[in-house]
């Protein structure tokens, strides 16, 4: 079979023949079960080839992987921007998700996988509500997530209880699904919304599942101060405290960390997800401390939170940001160079997340993107990883592969009409239903 409109919903080994990875043209094997099998010479020798995908004058790279999301909040992009935290948070956010019905989680996931396959990304680590239809979508969209209840019980026990069951019920339910693509977390919110009693049941219940655990880590500096107020402790040796800081757990912002918290978590294994778009937006005055984890050695990856404080979720605008907000913030220009920009949206995702290296080599998930190398922010192509971080965004992206199945060719992606009327309808639905409750 060669490239048609059946590419999308065949099975079997597939082809990319004449793709550019590191300067050099190599065809890249993929076996039935969409695993590498071969890359350059002896590739098309380790496959009985079904699908081939022309790669010409396309860089391989492998897929972008999202380690913080709230995707259904795509539906309020644009909603309410250029405010205070605590003021968008109280008076726009929180009134309009008070209204969030399972369809709008349905609609607005869909909506920011297909957002995320177009720019790019095949697995994202998301927290929201009605999570049992967030699978749904990703299921349908064909990516890859991990999927937390947010918890938050504000140390009230009736709700804890209420928040300790849809963590159960999620679990239960993911695990029924049986697909390999979606894996669940508990998703303690943060130490500021969270008891410590529901802190210490979310990490009990996250070793004994053998799942990850997703939460928001020192992202203001009242959270900090808060924090020390409160308990004594700094919020990293806090989670620490009960049991929070393992090698499953993705924290995400981590912009307040002192040195003694990065050394923290990089003893626990604990991953530190970036998330420069909407720190800057959302003015939280300190960039995570990139130098002090990496020296420490912790594996530090990339995020871009949800859409209504970013304002999208495309991986290669994250990227840029994350490279010039750390030289900028800490006044160096050889902070966060472009290859290691491309190694927390990749390898250093993967690993957060669990879903393989995240590297193009044999033996590792198909997980790849195929990127224009014709286009206008790869020319000239004196170094890819420069281009693909500070010249390019998600719009160069061409063809998307997650365990060797196609979700998007040459920018196409099934149903695409669909879901941005579906996904535009919800979104009118729910601020309709928000505004008549007012």
């Amino acid at each position: 079979m060669t490239e048609s409109d059946d590419i999308f919903t065949a099975r079997g080994s597939v082809l990319i023949a004449g793709a550019i990875i590191d300067g050099s043209t190599v065809d890249i094997a993929i076996d039935e079960t969409g695993t590498i099998a071969g890359i350059g010479e002896g590739a098309r020798e380790a496959i009985d080839v079904d699908i081939i995908i022309d790669g010409s004058e396309r860089l391989a790279v492998p897929g972008l992987v999202n380690t913080h999301t709230h995707a259904a909040m795509s539906l309020l992009r644009g909603y309410a921007d250029d405010m205070l935290l605590q003021d968008w948070l109280s008076q726009k956010i929180w009134p309009l998700e008070a209204h969030l019905s399972g369809d709008d989680v349905y609609w607005g996931t869909k909506l920011a996988c297909l957002e995320m396959i177009k720019s790019g990304t095949v697995a994202f680590n998301d927290m929201y509500f009605f999570m049992d239809r967030a699978a749904e979508a990703v299921d349908e969209m064909g990516i890859r997530a991990t999927l937390a209840y947010g918890f938050i019980d504000l140390s009230i026990p009736e709700k804890r209880e209420a928040e300790i069951k849809a963590t159960e019920s999620l679990a239960r339910h993911i695990q029924s699904l049986d697909n390999p693509r979606i894996r669940t977390a508990v998703g303690p919110h943060s130490v500021y919304t969270v008891s410590l009693e529901g802190l210490r049941w979310c990490a009990e219940f996250a070793k004994e599942q053998g799942i990850g655990i997703h939460v928001h880590l020192a992202e203001t500096e009242k959270e900090v101060v808060d924090c020390v107020a409160q308990t004594g402790k700094r919020p990293a040796a806090l989670l620490d405290e009960c049991g929070c800081l393992t090698p499953r757990t993705v924290a995400a912002h981590c912009c307040w960390l002192d040195e003694a918290e990065c050394r923290l978590l990089a003893e626990r294994g604990v991953s530190a997800s970036h998330n420069p778009a909407s720190n800057m937006k959302l003015a939280v005055n300190r960039a995570m401390p990139y130098h002090w984890l990496k020296q420490a050695g912790a594996n530090v990856c990339l995020g871009t939170d949800g859409c209504s404080s970013n304002n999208n979720l495309d991986m290669f605008e994250e990227m840029k940001f994350a490279a010039l907000l750390q030289k900028f913030a800490w006044n160096s220009p050889t902070l966060l160079p472009a290859g290691e920009a491309v190694t927390m949206a990749t390898a250093a995702g993967a690993r957060a997340l669990g879903t393989g290296p995240g590297t193009l080599t044999v033996g590792a998930p198909a997980d790849i993107v195929l990127v224009d190398a014709r286009a206008v922010c790869n020319t000239p192509l004196y170094h890819a990883d420069s281009n693909l971080v500070y010249a390019c965004n998600g719009d160069a992206v061409m063809t998307v592969l997650c365990q060797g199945r196609v979700l998007m060719h040459e920018r196409t992606v099934p149903g695409e009409e669909e879901i941005l009327e579906g996904a535009a309808a919800a979104a009118r639905s729910l601020v309709g239903r928000a505004r008549q409750a007012s």
